[in-house]
């Protein structure tokens, strides 16, 4: 036989494998098809589609997937409008009153590391009740009394600097006892010297969400009768409790009032001490929030050095503020250690915008004005 022949005989064999071999994936795809079509009811395509998953908008504030246990630091505030450190990168502020008309600061770090922290400062035993309900470590330099008395009870896990000198400095510059910092890296390293666990399932204590919170949307829809015309339209309805929040202030007492302002621009508010900007020591920027909770709790003198104690559970009422706008608020605290609740005056609870929150605890007869 030729070459030839032989070449094209080969060739023959080649194409005819070639074609078997479509004919059988074509039958696999139209097997596929029917299977679907006639046995399951779908078409395979839209089965395709439904394995894909839909990626979930993360948080910003704090990592959602991490359970990295926050730690609580007390600030002191009786330094001026432009001396505290680390406060802008705290995801939770507490602001609270103290001895003499005074307040205290305690803010909640998780998530991200802060190099500058402070001036850190002494403990009052109410503040407990809100470092308790994020299962946060408790660090602060100093302590009354009743607040040393409360975290040896209570077994709160905390790291004094009177005794625990090891993650705090002093700053020669600046005259003691208001030059305490610290960083969030030393204090996690030095807890894990106490053996405390630095992670936790339990500091969720907002419910944020990634969905724009708008206060303003409406709630409701009536029909009403067009004077003009007699004809019935639908007309979408605001809750009635809404109100304006574009500038807001409250009372400590006689001397200390807090203030923020709204940025409609960026969408945040700009807080104010005594009618004076707030500003960030290390940035030199004004302080500003996503959120802020006004919550009313009564508070009494507990000895002639003036110190205070909180009616901290049980329940009472405030203000849920974001985004130009204000609504009433009910808290919940059934006990020291459990987690507030804020809910609206419907029962609803309260969903957070993404973002950093100062929730100011204020005396009951407090001067709240929001307009």
């Amino acid at each position: 036989m030729s070459s030839e022949r032989k070449g094209k005989k080969r060739k023959s064999k080649d194409q005819k494998r070639r074609i078997a071999v479509i004919v059988f994936s074509l039958l696999i795809i139209v097997g596929v098809a029917v299977y679907y079509l006639f046995f399951t009811g779908e078409e395979p395509i839209k089965k395709i589609k439904n394995v894909i998953p839909i990626e979930k908008k993360k948080l910003t504030i704090v990592d959602e997937d991490s359970n990295k246990r926050p730690i609580a630091v007390m600030y002191d505030n009786n330094v001026g409008n432009n001396n505290h450190a680390g406060l802008q990168k705290s995801y939770i502020t507490y602001e609270i009153i103290v001895e003499g008309g005074l307040t205290r600061i305690m803010a909640l770090f998780k998530d991200q590391d802060v190099n500058l922290i402070g001036p850190v400062r002494s403990s009052r035993h109410y503040f407990l009740d809100y470092a308790l309900e994020s299962d946060a470590i408790y660090t602060h330099f100093g302590w009354s009394t009743y607040a040393e008395n409360d975290i040896k009870s209570l077994g709160v896990n905390n790291i004094n600097g009177l005794y625990d000198s090891i993650p705090f400095w002093r700053e020669k510059t600046i005259a003691a006892p208001h030059n305490v910092f610290t960083t969030t890296d030393k204090v996690y390293s030095y807890a894990k010297e106490k053996k405390y666990n630095t992670e936790t399932d339990n500091w969720k204590l907002l419910n944020y969400t990634t969905d724009k919170v708008n206060l303003d949307k409406p709630v409701s829809t009536k029909t009403v009768v067009n004077e003009e015309t007699g004809k019935k339209e639908k007309v979408e309805e605001k809750d009635p409790n809404l109100l304006t929040a574009n500038s807001i202030s409250m009372s400590y007492s006689t001397y200390q009032v807090r203030s923020y302002d709204y940025n409609s621009e960026n969408g945040y508010y700009l807080r104010s001490m005594n009618g004076t900007a707030h500003i960030d020591k290390e940035s030199k920027q004004q302080l500003h929030y996503k959120n802020i909770i006004i919550e009313r709790v009564s508070n009494s003198q507990l000895d002639s050095y003036g110190r205070q104690d909180l009616s901290t559970t049980g329940s009472g009422e405030g203000y849920y503020i974001t985004n130009g706008y204000a609504l009433p608020i009910k808290w919940t605290k059934s006990s020291r250690s459990d987690k507030t609740k804020y809910t609206y005056l419907n029962g609803k609870e309260v969903k957070v915008n993404d973002g950093n929150t100062f929730i100011q605890i204020v005396p009951v007869n407090s001067t709240i004005t929001i307009e």
